[in-house]
């Protein structure tokens, strides 16, 4: 089984290196999960644009996505990464644990997201004509489709770098459910 280390920023190139200071300058950290994408010059600069694309989703919703769709794809790294993001962003940890469950019974705009997000990654984008229309009849837009299917793909990309790589959390620990 090939053992992935976790570069340092000398051992990065020096377009990776400038991101790996960018990072530390906003996060005060490197996440291992970045940095392992650093073995690629080109991996982690890419996934970085996905990831901060423009969104009408707010923070909040954008959390409770990774953390449904980091469940379904047994991604422990990123479960722990977004809960401790999700806190920051409005969530309770206890929210956290019902989103990662597929459910937000404490907002019913936010639960028509997760189950939406929930059976996009599930049923690998065949979600049930009932998900996508609660999920319209909640509010949102048939743009936001669309919109929901990239945010699913950016974290389930994540996820499966992680799967791969099995790099360390460096976040606390998520609980297992």
């Amino acid at each position: 089984m090939a053992n992935f280390n976790v570069p340092i920023r000398g051992e990065v190139s020096a377009n990776n290196q400038e991101i790996f200071d960018n990072l530390n300058k906003g996060l005060g950290m490197v996440p291992n999960l970045y940095a392992v994408m650093t073995l690629s010059d080109n991996a982690l600069e890419n996934y970085l644009a996905f990831q901060n694309a423009k969104t009408t989703f707010s923070n909040k919703e954008k959390q409770a996505v990774n953390l449904v769709v980091s469940q379904i794809n047994e991604c422990h790294y990123c479960q722990s990464a977004h809960t401790l993001l999700g806190t920051m962003n409005g969530l309770t940890e206890e929210q956290t644990i019902e989103i990662r469950k597929g459910n937000a019974s404490f907002d019913s705009k936010l639960n028509a997201l997760v189950v939406l997000a929930k059976e996009i990654t599930a049923k690998k984008g065949f979600a049930s004509t009932e998900a996508v229309d609660t999920f319209i009849d909640a509010g949102y837009t048939k743009g936001q489709v669309v919109e929901l299917v990239f945010l699913v793909a950016e974290k389930t990309a994540m996820n499966y770098v992680h799967a791969i790589t099995k790099v360390a959390i460096d976040f606390p620990l998520a609980k297992v459910i």
